[in-house]
């Protein structure tokens, strides 16, 4: 038997700080958790590895274990290959001629979600969560309130059935992000966080840091620092 739409969620899950916070939100909320991995050549690929080590540490606790579905994989190596920015190539992380860091991979989250909703359409999970936020952001417009709003639109109009696209994230910063998984997991999920989720974009799992393994300098880094620092100063 199915469950119903709102008991039924699909996590885009990437092995990073934000999809997991998302994931123990959603392990929080509904029923039966699904979760979708997309390789699309980035840079960062070490960030796929984590997922495991991340859902085995989430399935330990109390309730979610039972809670999590299968977890899927799914290549989309063409938009690595038509992609010109530093997260699938070799090219410097700095500000673009259209005032969008380099970083920005054009039409991924809106490819991200399309998939999902495939997939979600045939699993009977119609709840799609991702980790978009319009607070904390990089200027990415696939991350926007507003776009997330017109997309989930467009896919329930595609799929001729009403889907849900929640977005946890979109309103708070990094520090709360922290704050969120402390909430939602207590102190074991923090450091669960910490040790084995990864958002360095240079791919760097050699130097430790408070917050976890990054290369310390890049903007996702410098960003997953800065929240660190800020969460442990408002009293953590």
């Amino acid at each position: 038997m199915v469950e119903s739409a709102n008991t039924r969620a699909l996590v885009l899950f990437s092995g990073g700080q934000d999809s997991t916070v998302c994931l123990a939100w959603a392990l929080a909320r509904y029923d039966v958790v699904e979760t979708v991995g997309f390789d699309y050549g980035q840079a960062h690929a070490v960030e796929l590895d984590c997922r495991r080590k991340l859902l085995d540490g989430l399935a330990a606790f109390s309730g979610w274990g039972k809670k999590l579905g299968s977890d899927h994989m799914i290549s989309l190596s063409e938009l690595g290959r038509i992609s010109e920015t530093a997260l699938t190539r070799e090219v410097e992380i700095e500000m673009d001629e259209n005032g969008l860091p380099t970083t920005f991979v054009p039409g991924r989250n809106l490819l991200f979600f399309t998939y999902a909703a495939a997939l979600g359409y045939r699993r009977g999970a119609t709840v799609l969560v991702g980790g978009m936020c319009e607070t904390d952001y990089s200027g990415y417009p696939d991350c926007r309130s507003e776009t997330i709003a017109a997309l989930e639109k467009a896919i329930a109009l595609g799929m001729d059935k009403p889907f849900a696209l929640e977005t946890p994230l979109m309103w708070i910063d990094k520090a709360a992000t922290w704050a969120l998984a402390r909430e939602l997991g207590g102190d074991r999920l923090v450091e669960l966080i910490v040790e084995e989720s990864h958002t360095c974009y240079r791919g760097d799992r050699e130097h430790r840091h408070p917050w976890g393994y990054g290369c310390g300098a890049c903007p996702a880094c410098e960003l997953r620092a800065r929240g660190h620092a800020a969460f442990i100063a408002a009293g953590a």
